[in-house]
Formats: structure tokens, C-alpha cells, sequence
């Protein structure tokens, strides 16, 4: 009678357990990516620096790609979810460190987000809660200071169906520091080492988006504070910026800072302050109660506190002015187009405060924490927005202009979207002056940032993408890009040492994608 009574209650205990996991519904979707692609992206063909030449690309021109995403989202009800998204790749075939070596047996498996959905009782307030991602309000090509994945929380509240209430708190960085400092490469033993001390990042924005039949607008402003410490371990032993985060998105070095190229920019001089204040404000708002008619507006500001000082030499070592690594600008950026049968063609612009040429009131361009710029496929994000061959993404310096027809569509299942788009610089071509070399200008290339352009500088950038949904959930896509090179030549040989050139040249890419997502 007992075994009976035992078995009974064993069953009764795993029939209890299976009807509570059966209250969890478990949905997946991911999404598989496979490329082939030919390009050359650098805009320098040959450098010298001193006696000594150099060839900038040294890179193959032809490489196959794959990444895979994976999302689980653990569904208890509409007020309580929990979601995962993991990431395999990107994986280079034929390379050991990426998995796509023979074998194919690497630690790639990454973890992109991580978090939990739940509401209050009783109320409309929803909360997030863990890794996530992050997108400040923008329109009109994205946005211009921040969207990526990022630790933190964020709380939203419908005020009624046209007004609602978004806060955040984010925490980018902390506890990468190694407590030490160096100069020249030689460790700085008159500070002492205090490991992760004052190395955090906080960001706290309040958002508020208002909806209504052909208008919308979303106001919003985001405060940051920076540790003393916080940028001591993205730069290596001699300044030059690193990537310690294990991704591609947000080089601070370039994006908070007066970077790249200064002159002596080594080694910052220490600060009293504890910590440094950080700021933005936007006001995207979209127009769109004259349908066919679309119109986009985004307006940008942004500002980080000085943390040190430090020299920045004129060229020919002569001369030198204790700069400031306080960073502010602005930005405004438009789009309009209009919907028609077979495509919808539009105009779109922007314009980005630029240097003055006085390193020693810092640095007049927009700071951002990562830029995701979408005007454009090669010179931005516009496309699948994956692989080596987007860059930029950063309008801060710059001002631009381009035409676009986008899903232009004359066979079924086949669309198309051309671009043409030509920027150039805001920067006074006095700050030449104070750069390391004549190729400085590129130094932002390929970090998120893009090439620092003076007011005498100049691209023009041409993309074509193809897209063929073979099936529901299967596409080609076939990206086509070109950027013309008018970097100007006598401008840049104010800079650096006499003894430094460059040869530039153009940059192109040929890219296909086979995307599978569910």
C-alpha cells in the first residue's frame, strides 16, 4: 500500500510539474545569414611615413561570411516574459579564431541580449530589466548618438492612446579598468593603481513620445555621468584607441573624445573631479498627414565635460596648445518623399557642427556614444546594416546631401533601392595643423566613426541594393556600393611631420546575402 501511495504521489507531482511548464509559452525566431563578398574599403592606397612606404590595403579582397541569431522568449502572460538572444559568428570561413576553420569546433557562441518584460499590477507601467537594446528616439537616418545593446532598465507608462512616458537607465561601462596609467608607454608609477575604481558610465534619459493622426513627435534629453577612469583602458600604451568591449559598436575613443589624430594626445593630464558630466537632447517629429507625402525632422545635441587636458603639437613639432577634451555640437537632419506606384523618391540632408581650428576649447563636433547613421548602405547602416563593409555610420563634422528611390519594384518578389549621397566636412582645415600626420584624416575609417573631413574635403557615395524574396522567410540580397575619394591633398600636407603622405583611392564593394529568418 505504501509503494502504491508513493507512486501515486510521484505522479501526482510530475503531472503537477508538466502542467506548470505548460503555463510558460516558449516562442523562438532567429535568423541565418550567409555572404560572399568583393571589395577594397580603404580610402588610402599607399602611405609613407618618414623614409618608409607602406601599402594601406593588405587585406583579401574576396571573403565568406555567416552569423546565426538566435531568440527564446519565455511567455508566462502579457505582464511576465523573459527573452534570450544569443549570436554564432560572424564567422569567416576558413578562419580558426571565428570557427570557420577545418574543424569548425571554436567558443563563438555570444550573448546579444539577455532580460525580463514585466508590468505593475494594476497599471499600464511595463519595465525591461537586463541586457537589451537601446535606440534613442530618432528619425530621418537613424539615430545619430545611440543604438546598440546595453545593460540596463527602462519603464514605460501610457499616459492615454496619444501620450506616453519612457525612462532609462543605462550602465555601458564599469570594471574594465586595470588601475594603471602610463605615459609614453612607460607605466605612470606617481599614480597609484586602483583597479575599477571611477571607471563607470551611467546614462539616464527620459522620453516622451506623442502620437496623433498625421503628426508625431517624441522630445527627449539623456544625462550622463563619466568616471575619471572611465576611458583609461580604451586606449593602449600610446594613446592609440582599442576596443576592449569585444564588439564593433561604440569606440568611444573617437565618438566622446576630440579623436583621432591630435597631436600628443597620449597622455591626458589628471582632474580633480570624480566624475564628468555628459548630456543629450532630441527632437525627431515626422510629418505625415499630407499622405503621399512623407516629412522627417531630427534635431541633435550633445555635450561631455572636460576630464584633463593635454598638448596638441602643430605640425612640424613648433608649436603646442594645452587643448581641452570637452566635446559639444549639434546636428539637424531631414528627409522627404513621397510614395508613388512604383517607388518612392526622396531628398534627404544633414549638417553637423564642426572644430573651429582651437584644439584649446575642445572639440565643437557632436559627441555620441554609438552612432547608427541609415542614409546610406556604405557610408551608413541603410541596408542589412552586417559584415565588414559598413562603415562610418557617424554624421558628427560632416554635412550631406542626397537623392534616393527606394522599392522600386518591377517584377514581383524584386525590389530595389538607389542612392546617391555626397558629404562633406564642417571641420576648419586649421585643425590640420595639429593632426599626427597627412593621413590622420582617416584614422576614424572603419571605427564607427568615419573619415575626419575639413571644410575643403569632400566623398560622394553611390549604393544599389537588390532585394529577391525567394521565398517567405528567404532573401537575396545584392548590395553594390562605390565611394568616390575628393579628400583634398594640399590641405592635408599642413599636418603631422614633413616627412608623412598618402596616395588615396577609392573605395568599392560587391556584396550577396542569403538571409533565412523565421
Amino acid at each position: 500500500m505504501k509503494r502504491i501511495c508513493t507512486l501515486l504521489l510521484a505522479a501526482g507531482l510530475l503531472f503537477g510539474a508538466a502542467t506548470g511548464a505548460s503555463a510558460i509559452d516558449f516562442k523562438a525566431k532567429g535568423q541565418w545569414l550567409v555572404g560572399f563578398g568583393l571589395s577594397d574599403t580603404k580610402l588610402i592606397h599607399k602611405y609613407r611615413d618618414g623614409n618608409n612606404k607602406y601599402k594601406k590595403n593588405t587585406t583579401d579582397q574576396f571573403s565568406a561570411v555567416q552569423r546565426v541569431r538566435l531568440q527564446l522568449d519565455a511567455v508566462a502572460s502579457e505582464s511576465l516574459s523573459g527573452t534570450v538572444f544569443f549570436e554564432i559568428g560572424n564567422t569567416h570561413w576558413g578562419q580558426n579564431s571565428s570557427g570557420g576553420a577545418l574543424g569548425a569546433d571554436q567558443k563563438i557562441i555570444k550573448l546579444k541580449r539577455a532580460y525580463i518584460d514585466w508590468m505593475i499590477p494594476e497599471t499600464t507601467m511595463k519595465v525591461r530589466m537586463g541586457i537589451q537594446g537601446i535606440t534613442l528616439p530618432n528619425v530621418a537616418g537613424g539615430s545619430a548618438i545611440m543604438d546598440t545593446d546595453a545593460a540596463g532598465i527602462t519603464a514605460n507608462y501610457e499616459i492615454n492612446d496619444n501620450i506616453s512616458v519612457t525612462a532609462m537607465w543605462v550602465r555601458p561601462i564599469n570594471d574594465n579598468w586595470d588601475g594603471k596609467k602610463y605615459y609614453n608607454g612607460v607605466l605612470d608609477y606617481d599614480r597609484p593603481t586602483q583597479a575599477n575604481y571611477l571607471d563607470n558610465i551611467d546614462l539616464f534619459s527620459i522620453m516622451v513620445p506623442m502620437n496623433f493622426d498625421g503628426f508625431n513627435i517624441t522630445p527627449w534629453a539623456m544625462y550622463g555621468i563619466k568616471g575619471a577612469n572611465a576611458m583609461d583602458n580604451i586606449e593602449d600604451f600610446n594613446g592609440r584607441p582599442t576596443n576592449i568591449f569585444g564588439t564593433p559598436d561604440g569606440n568611444l575613443n573617437y565618438s566622446l573624445y576630440p579623436y583621432p589624430g591630435i597631436n600628443n594626445r597620449s597622455y591626458i593630464g589628471g582632474t580633480n573631479k570624480t566624475y564628468g558630466s555628459m548630456f543629450w537632447a532630441g527632437l525627431p517629429f515626422a510629418i505625415t498627414a499630407f499622405d503621399p507625402l512623407n516629412i522627417e525632422v531630427d534635431l541633435n545635441y550633445g555635450y561631455v565635460e572636460e576630464m584633463g587636458r593635454y598638448e596638441a603639437t602643430k605640425a612640424y613639432y613648433m608649436q603646442s596648445k594645452r587643448a581641452s577634451t570637452k566635446r559639444e555640437g549639434w546636428l539637424a537632419k531631414a528627409l522627404i518623399e513621397y510614395k508613388m506606384d512604383w517607388g518612392v523618391p526622396g531628398i534627404f540632408g544633414w549638417y553637423g557642427s564642426g572644430d573651429n581650428g582651437n584644439p584649446k576649447d575642445g572639440s565643437e563636433r557632436m559627441p555620441s556614444i554609438v552612432p547608427m547613421g541609415t542614409f546610406t548602405s556604405f557610408l551608413g547602416d541603410g541596408n542589412m546594416g552586417w559584415w565588414l563593409n559598413d562603415f562610418c555610420l557617424d554624421y558628427s563634422g560632416t554635412w550631406g546631401i542626397g537623392l534616393q528611390i527606394r522599392d522600386m519594384s518591377f517584377i514581383e518578389n524584386l525590389d530595389h533601392t538607389f542612392r546617391v549621397a555626397y558629404w562633406g566636412g564642417t571641420n576648419n582645415s586649421g585643425m590640420v595643423k595639429y593632426m599626427n600626420n597627412a593621413y590622420s584624416w582617416n584614422d576614424g575609417w572603419g571605427s564607427n566613426t568615419g573619415p575626419y573631413l575639413t571644410t575643403n574635403d569632400g566623398l560622394l557615395e553611390f549604393n544599389l541594393v537588390n532585394n529577391y524574396k525567394m521565398y517567405e522567410n528567404f532573401d537575396v540580397n545584392l548590395e553594390l556600393g562605390y565611394v568616390a575619394n575628393f579628400m583634398d591633398n594640399d590641405t592635408w600636407k599642413k599636418a603631422g611631420s614633413r616627412d608623412s603622405s598618402f596616395q588615396k583611392q577609392d573605395a568599392w564593394k560587391c556584396q550577396l546575402v542569403f538571409a533565412y529568418s523565421f
